[in-house]
């Protein structure tokens, strides 16, 4: 291996872990322990911040501030990269959102502080270009990475949680995983406050901070992280238990609803539909798009919404006189 190829991979193996001891280092790049402190001293040369401490369990860390390797981006280029990601995270496929995540993790990690405030700065400004109620937007990018790297280096974290009510709390937690559940991010992770599992909404988090304490991680509460979510979300009172009569077989109206909510059959040609929800856009989009005779019956709250919902629709239909 040549010394550029080795450089560019102890660059890339610095970004994947939190801290690397130096044996361990030496080991995976087949060197000698004085061909690292080289290696190092060259990357520290071109101005990569990288920290090393000594003694027992001594080694070596990639702080936030380096600049991306070997790509040269300006910082027009990694904001757009970023926010990017961004949008893929929140995305249709749970596939590239994993990816998208982590390579965003692996990003963000490495940007000067200027270019993740200016990220911020253009992520509370921008015009999302699709239905907000339909995703959960992330305007904290600097929490949601912190989170994923928390997640991959078993390190607990610190964060304050807005909660569905508006009020705040601080929390502590030991981080296992990151789900994606109807486009909105959860975090699954061991409350110490609280002494068992919580999930908590990704884009509810602000200020998350490392603790540089790991702890041993512990089985998931389930085998399928997002059955588990979509569970807890079941479990949680809502503000508005929607109940309607449909008009269509329940079979069919059942395959249409999915998970969103509870189909009872009537009769062959009609049943009971019940959205327990906290957003009546999103209990109107599914009874609307059913494409069958509805009479809603409560509550008082979803009924008026629906009504409104119906008199914008129609006035915007109307032919001009």
């Amino acid at each position: 291996m040549s010394t550029g190829t080795r450089v560019l991979e102890l660059l890339g193996l610095l970004q994947s872990r939190r801290h690397w001891p130096s044996h361990d280092l030496a080991r995976r790049l087949g060197v000698s322990p004085r061909t690292l402190r080289r290696d190092i001293d060259s990357l520290q040369e071109l101005g990569y911040p990288i920290t090393a401490t000594r003694g027992t369990g001594g080694g070596y860390q990639l702080s936030p501030g380096a600049s991306l390797p070997p790509l040269v981006l300006s910082e027009d280029e990694a904001a757009a990269i970023v926010m990017g990601l961004q949008e893929i995270t929140s995305g249709p496929s749970p596939t590239s959102a994993d990816a998208a995540l982590s390579a965003m993790a692996k990003i963000v990690q490495v940007l000067p502080v200027r270019i993740r405030r200016r990220i911020d700065s253009l992520r509370a400004v921008a015009v999302p270009a699709r239905n907000p109620g339909a995703r959960g937007d992330i305007t904290d990018v600097a929490s949601l990475t912190t989170l994923a790297l928390a997640c991959r280096d078993t390190e607990t974290v610190e964060f304050v949680y807005r909660t569905r009510t508006g009020d705040t709390a601080a929390r502590t937690v030991h981080p296992h995983r990151i789900a994606r559940v109807e486009n909105r991010l959860y975090l699954i992770a061991w409350d110490l406050d609280r002494a068992d599992w919580r999930t908590f909404r990704v884009d509810r988090i602000g200020d998350a901070k490392r603790t540089g304490t790991t702890f041993a991680p512990r089985t998931l509460p389930a085998d399928d992280p997002v059955a588990y979510v979509r569970a807890r979300i079941s479990a949680m009172p809502a503000r508005y238990p929607v109940r309607a009569t449909v008009g269509a077989p329940a079979e069919r109206v059942r395959k249409q609803i999915a998970h969103y909510g509870t189909v009872e059959p009537v009769d062959d040609t009609s049943c009971r539909v019940e959205i327990v929800t906290d957003s009546l856009d999103w209990a109107t989009f599914c009874i609307g798009a059913l494409d069958a005779p509805v009479v809603v019956h409560g509550p008082p709250e979803a009924i008026a919404y629906m009504r409104a919902w119906g008199r914008r629709l129609t006035a915007g239909t109307q032919e001009p006189p």
